[in-house]
C-alpha cells in the first residue's frame, strides 16, 4: 500500500486548503473548488501507478476544462495572468490571485511545473497535436515570455491609470481573446517547430513566476545511477528536454520539468 501514499498526500494537501480557504474566507466555493482539483489529481496519480497510459490526460481534462469553462466562460473569472494583475491592483485576495498562489507561486515550492503537465488548459489541447516528441532541437527565443508577461502587466496598469469604466467586463473578454490567441500560437508554434510544447517554452508569461518556484521543488524526477546505463531514451521523450539523468538542480532544463512522467514510463531500467 505504500505506493498509493502520493496520491492520498497530493489529497491531503488540497483538502488543508480547501477547509483553511473555507473557514478564513466564509466561502463554501472554496472547499468545493480545491477538493475538486485535489481529487482530480489523486485519481490520476492512482491511475498512473496503476500503469494506466492516459492518466496525465484525463486530470487534464477535469481540471482544465473546470477552470476553462466552469471557471472562466459560466463564472466570468479571467484565470490568465490579466486577471491576476487585476485582482490584485484592485487589492482582492479572491479568484485569480489566490489560483496564481497556490498553483503558480508558492505551489511550485513543491510540485514544481506539475500545473504545467496537470492542469493548464492551454496544454490541455496543445498534448493532443502529433508532435509529443519534440522534432527540433530546443530555440534560444524563451526571451519572448518576458515580452508578453510585462505587456500584459502594462496592458492592466493602462486600464487602472486610465479610469476605464467596467474594467471586470474587458478582463471577460480579455479571458476570451486571450484563450483564442492562446491556442492559435500554440497550435502553429507546433507545427512549426514540430514540438506540442513550443508554446510553453517560449510564449507562455506564467513560466516567469513558475520557473524560479521550481528550482526549489520538493518533487522531482530523480536518477539511480546505479541501474541507468545511458540509453538516452528518457532525454528522447522529455517534451521539455530535460536532462533527468541529472540529480543536480542545476541540470540542462531543471526548472521545466512538467512531472509528464514519460521519462519513468519509458527507462527500460526502472532507474527513475
Amino acid at each position: 500500500m505504500k505506493k498509493y501514499l502520493m496520491p492520498v498526500l497530493m489529497l491531503a494537501i488540497f483538502e488543508t486548503v480547501a477547509v483553511t480557504l473555507w473557514l478564513t474566507k466564509d466561502n463554501l466555493f472554496y472547499l468545493f473548488n480545491f477538493s475538486y482539483i485535489g481529487l482530480s489529481i489523486s485519481f490520476g496519480v492512482f491511475l498512473f501507478i496503476r500503469k494506466y497510459k492516459h492518466a496525465r490526460r484525463i486530470v487534464q481534462l477535469l481540471v482544465g476544462l473546470y477552470m476553462l469553462i466552469y471557471l472562466g466562460l459560466i463564472c466570468n473569472e479571467n484565470m490568465q495572468i490579466e486577471g491576476f494583475w487585476y485582482y490584485l491592483f484592485t487589492g482582492v485576495f479572491e479568484a485569480a490571485t489566490i489560483h496564481y498562489a497556490v498553483a503558480k507561486i508558492f505551489g511550485p515550492l513543491l510540485f514544481g511545473r506539475g500545473w504545467c503537465g496537470y492542469a493548464c488548459w492551454t496544454a490541455m489541447v496543445l498534448d493532443f497535436l502529433p508532435y509529443k516528441v519534440p522534432g527540433n532541437p530546443r530555440k534560444r527565443i524563451g526571451w519572448i515570455r518576458y515580452i508578453i508577461f510585462a505587456g500584459s502587466l502594462i496592458f492592466v496598469a493602462a486600464l487602472f491609470l486610465a479610469k476605464v469604466g467596467n474594467i471586470e467586463r474587458i478582463m471577460f473578454w480579455a479571458f476570451i481573446v486571450g484563450n483564442v490567441v492562446y491556442y492559435a500560437v500554440g497550435i502553429i508554434l507546433a507545427y512549426v517547430f514540430k514540438d506540442n510544447r513550443a508554446f510553453c517554452k517560449y510564449i507562455c508569461p506564467i513560466t516567469v513566476f513558475l520557473k524560479p518556484m521550481s528550482y526549489f521543488s520538493l518533487l522531482r524526477i530523480k536518477c539511480d545511477k546505479d541501474k541507468c546505463i545511458s540509453c538516452g531514451k528518457c532525454k528522447k521523450v522529455c517534451p521539455m528536454n530535460v536532462d533527468v539523468t541529472d540529480n543536480s538542480r542545476k541540470r540542462l532544463n531543471g526548472t521545466e520539468c512538467i512531472l509528464c512522467m514519460e521519462c519513468v514510463r519509458n527507462c527500460p531500467k526502472d532507474a527513475l
